[in-house]
């Protein structure tokens, strides 16, 4: 009889820890191979992690609530009529050498920190583009740098500290008395997605970013949709609006990387939608090929797993720009910041009938209006291309027929 380890896969290319939600099986129950044996979340959704193997789980090595690194061992299958691959007492040695060959680092418990709050699991997969947890001040001397990053901080952390040295310098008292201030209020814990959008957002204002914004005629549309079988909503018809005009001038969605710009190779959009403590952005991939109303059906399945926190691996990332309808809170403007890897982001708020004068009839006439905003890299680009953008988009709203 052999015992077989079961690791955290690897749930995305960006992707270095996830936490473990709910262990689904007990010590002593039978498991068939591809059998789900536990829940976990990363910073974008809840996956399953499934067991290669089928027989007898043996023991849990991982427990609920606590943060793993990828290619952690969370626990053992016992299979018969098979040689064992890593016993009790070989597990440091076996595990070193599967991990060294599949490019994975083993931590141990003290490394991680011990406590699994994930704070400090060291990411595990080289290569990759995992966001460093580094300090963003203009000025850090190296011993405040080493306790920052000791405790998992960040520079923008520390804004509201106060400093009391030199020429405004905050000093290790500072930072200590602080600290002490901290704990003797009320804390929380953020969740793993609070932290990931916390991030993404230090991380692209890192860009100089602007944003310009008009008003769309929305009568059309509206009443286009109230003709459609599926009711397609305003964020699917911005989001088809922006894949044609991008298709027609892929530049605004380009990245600047050193002195080149990188045009992207396929229009794919992601939508906002709101989660409990966070944002989740599934993708509509090749949306300037793909009709409205085939659009229609993918983008209610993709809306319905955002809610779940259970969006598939292919609908994630990759994408080259972001819709989010801030009109469903009431929102006439809004000024959204693009993620890290993208150059655009197009906003629609809410849309109200207001009266609009009428050069022909020489009149006041009723008319449903709608703020677009569109934020975007002016490295990239500059207002006067972003405002032909957002013009394109604003025209294809108003005929929506050409959707």
């Amino acid at each position: 009889m052999g015992q077989f380890a079961i690791s955290m896969p690897q749930l995305g290319e960006s992707i270095a820890e996830a936490t473990l939600l709910r262990l689904k099986v007990k010590p002593g129950e039978k498991v068939e191979m591809d059998q789900e044996v536990a829940e976990v979340e990363t910073s974008k959704a809840v996956m399953s992690v499934t067991t290669s193997y089928g027989g007898v789980w043996k023991e849990w090595k991982a427990t609920e609530g606590k943060s793993y690194a990828v290619g952690a061992v969370l626990g053992f299958v016992e299979v018969a009529g098979r040689k064992e691959e890593v016993s009790p007492k070989q597990n440091g040695t076996h595990e070193k050498k599967r991990h060294k060959k599949a490019g994975v680092k083993r931590v141990t418990s003290e490394e991680s920190g011990g406590n699994g709050n994930g704070h400090r699991v060291t990411p595990t997969i080289q290569g990759l583009p995992v966001p460093a947890r580094a300090a963003g001040a203009s000025y850090l001397s190296p011993r405040m740098k080493a306790r920052i990053e000791e405790l998992g901080l960040h520079a923008a952390d520390l804004a509201g500290l106060a400093p009391s040295g030199a020429k405004g310098r905050v000093t290790i008292e500072d930072f200590e008395r602080f600290m002490a201030d901290l704990e003797k209020q009320k804390l929380t814990p953020a969740s793993s997605m609070r932290v990931a959008v916390a991030d993404a957002m230090r991380r692209s204002w890192l860009r100089p970013l602007a944003t310009v914004g008009r008003t769309a005629g929305m009568d059309a549309l509206l009443a286009h949709r109230k003709k459609h079988p599926s009711k397609p909503g305003p964020t699917l018809y911005a989001v088809r609006a922006l894949g044609i005009a991008l298709a027609e001038n892929s530049l605004p969605a380009g990245r600047l990387v050193g002195s080149r710009i990188v045009h992207p190779g396929s229009i794919d959009i992601a939508f906002a939608v709101e989660a409990e403590d966070g944002v989740l952005v599934p993708v509509l991939r090749k949306v300037n090929e793909t009709t409205l109303d085939q659009l229609t059906a993918l983008y209610a399945e993709r809306m319905r797993q955002a809610k779940e926190r259970k969006i598939p691996a292919e609908a994630l990332g990759g994408s080259v720009a972001v819709v989010t309808n801030y009109g469903t809170f009431g929102l006439d403007w809004a000024t959204p910041i693009p993620l890290p890897e993208q150059s655009l982001v197009l906003g629609l708020g809410a849309g109200k009938k207001v009266p609009e004068w009428d050069e022909r009839t020489q009149s006041f006439c009723p008319r449903t209006l709608a703020p677009l905003t569109l934020s975007f890299d002016h490295r990239v680009i500059d207002g006067g291309a972003a405002g032909r953008l957002l013009a394109r988009v604003a025209e294809l709203l108003e005929n929506p027929e050409k959707l």
